[in-house]
């Protein structure tokens, strides 16, 4: 029985029809998971894979964006389980916290023929990229569009697609607050070569600092996740919940009735919501439940923008 895992059927081998799978709810609740020792890494990715085998439940991924390993799951109980299995089933212990939001930044207006010249000359070989770009807003989901407007041979072709590798290797950092640029256009223009020192680190250069430069000249704001939720309650705690989702920035969709108990769909920021499951059990006595799903990205409001952007600056500040 070792080798048994969730959804597999013991039958006759001469019977050949199958239980379907049991499709399984998206998970609540989420936490950052990290080795308390260096180097379990590992021991971790091995012990979550064994444990998903048992319980498929629960889902286990490394975010990119974030930096963080995020563990996600029905409930606090079932965290608190998985990570105790791995403790006395795999000897490794984590620290865990809330996970980070995936913010995304972009910008509002338009910068036109905005100049960057990298030169280095100091010892060595040198270095000497100049390049000029258009960069524009694009509609939310526009993601990233790079085009060469160049006219004549004043960047050689074979250094253009740098300036688009460190345009997009920029993008990725992000600038605002370290979280990756989304729904812009650059266009480039004009720029300058020498028939030396160019080459194409120099012009990757080059691409990352005018990109950086335009960002900051074109209002960049920050976006945030928005999820759409849909909270099942019995009547008499609806306003409770309306009142309470109003008060995390939610938007009210509207409310339906569903046997006994009314649904109430909202839009609410997603940094709203990240305890939500253990808010919304006290709210109405254990007999609530809700189902969320990313919806789209929009505007942070003014001032959380700032505490965040702050946030960061100070992260960095410390780490260096």
């Amino acid at each position: 029985m070792k080798d048994t895992h969730t959804n597999n059927n013991l039958l006759d081998k001469s019977i050949t029809w199958r239980i379907p799978a049991t499709v399984q709810p998206e998970p609540l609740v989420s936490v950052a998971i990290s080795a308390k020792q260096k180097g379990d890494e590992e021991k971790i990715a091995v012990g979550l894979a064994k444990l998903h085998e048992e319980d498929v439940s629960f889902t286990y991924k490394y975010h990119g964006d974030i930096h963080q390993s995020i563990l996600s799951a029905m409930g606090d109980i079932q965290i608190d389980i998985i990570l105790e299995n791995l403790k006395n089933r795999f000897k490794v212990e984590v620290d865990k916290k809330a996970p980070k939001i995936s913010y995304r930044e972009t910008i509002l207006k338009s910068a036109n023929y905005v100049e960057y010249t990298h030169k280095k000359q100091s010892g060595g070989a040198g270095q000497y990229a100049r390049v000029f770009i258009d960069l524009e807003p694009l509609p939310r989901g526009g993601g990233y569009e790079f085009v060469d407007k160049i006219v004549g041979g004043v960047i050689d072709q074979s250094f253009r697609p740098s300036v688009d590798k460190g345009v997009r290797s920029k993008m990725e950092e992000g600038i605002l607050a370290g979280y990756p640029i989304v729904d812009v256009k650059v266009s480039l223009v004009d720029g300058k070569t020498h028939p030396v020192d160019s080459k194409d680190i120099a012009f990757q250069i080059a691409g990352r600092e005018v990109f950086k430069k335009a960002f900051e000249m074109s209002t960049p704001i920050l976006l945030e996740p928005v999820v759409d939720l849909n909270v099942t309650v019995p009547e008499e705690y609806t306003g409770d919940v309306m009142g309470d989702l109003s008060g995390r920035r939610g938007k009210i969709g509207g409310m339906k009735p569903s046997g006994k108990n009314q649904v109430v769909s909202a839009k609410v920021p997603e940094s709203e919501v990240q305890s939500y499951a253990t808010t919304l059990r006290s709210m109405t006595q254990g007999r609530g439940f809700y189902t969320k799903a990313f919806s789209h990205y929009e505007p942070v409001p003014a001032e959380i923008a700032r505490k965040i952007i702050e946030s960061h600056k100070k992260e960095e500040n410390q780490a260096a």
